[in-house]
């Protein structure tokens, strides 16, 4: 049942066995490209890569098949695939490291372990994707205030963090305007019974009604 379905005879790869093969990689390639955009940022360019980079690599592995030259060069060509491109996050990476798994199993043969692959990586990815979001990662705001230069900025707003907030922490501080302000930048998780527009008011009191930034945290974009 795992075998390969590719013939070795003399004859070399048949037109039957070269378009199966295609059709489990474009069925394949769909069913990954699907799985990635569940739950997930991705754009129309990097799903059709999905889609057709099982294709592409099981050509290539068909046509070097036993050539050992031919293929330590595609290997050269391939990793220099990863200095072209964009970095992108490790969901992105995995889809694509998947897709290439696909296409090399049937490029080989193997479509039987390209399905099972395809079939348990999705099966992970959408058990990942509908686990619970930690709800306090939720309530981390990322606050921006902007003070004069002969203001201390230490100590200056303890009371109301403590009043507000549950938890603080100061990230930088830097140099704005030539100088002649500093911005203060915190990580601050608001308490559930506070109201945030009172807490924003009562900072601009105190530091001079200038430039006061509160949002979410942006979402770090990790990478291999």
């Amino acid at each position: 049942m795992l075998d390969s379905i590719l013939s070795l005879s003399t004859a070399g790869l048949t037109v039957p066995e070269f378009v199966f093969c295609t059709v489990f990689s474009i069925i394949f390639g769909v069913i990954i490209a699907v799985v990635h955009m569940y739950k997930n940022n991705y754009s129309r360019n990097f799903i059709l890569t999905l889609i057709l980079l099982p294709i592409i690599v099981q050509t290539v592995i068909m046509l070097v098949n036993g050539n050992l030259g031919t293929g330590v060069a595609v290997a050269g060509a391939f990793s220099l695939v990863r200095f072209r491109s964009v970095p992108g996050n490790s969901r992105e990476i995995a889809s694509i490291f998947l897709a290439m798994a696909v296409g090399l199993a049937t490029g080989m043969g193997y479509v039987a372990i390209g399905g099972m692959l395809v079939v348990v990586i999705s099966i992970v990815m959408l058990i990942v994707a509908n686990l619970p979001v930690d709800k306090k990662s939720q309530c981390i705001r990322d606050l921006k205030i902007t003070i004069p230069e002969n203001l201390d900025y230490e100590g200056i707003f303890d009371d109301l963090f403590s009043e507000y907030t549950a938890r603080n922490e100061l990230l930088r501080v830097k140099t704005v305007n030539m100088g002649s302000l500093y911005e203060l930048h915190y990580h601050v998780m608001m308490r559930g019974d506070k109201s945030e527009k009172k807490f924003l008011d009562e900072l601009r009191c105190r530091n001079g009604n200038l430039t006061i930034v509160c949002g979410r945290v942006p979402e770090e974009r990790e990478s291999l």
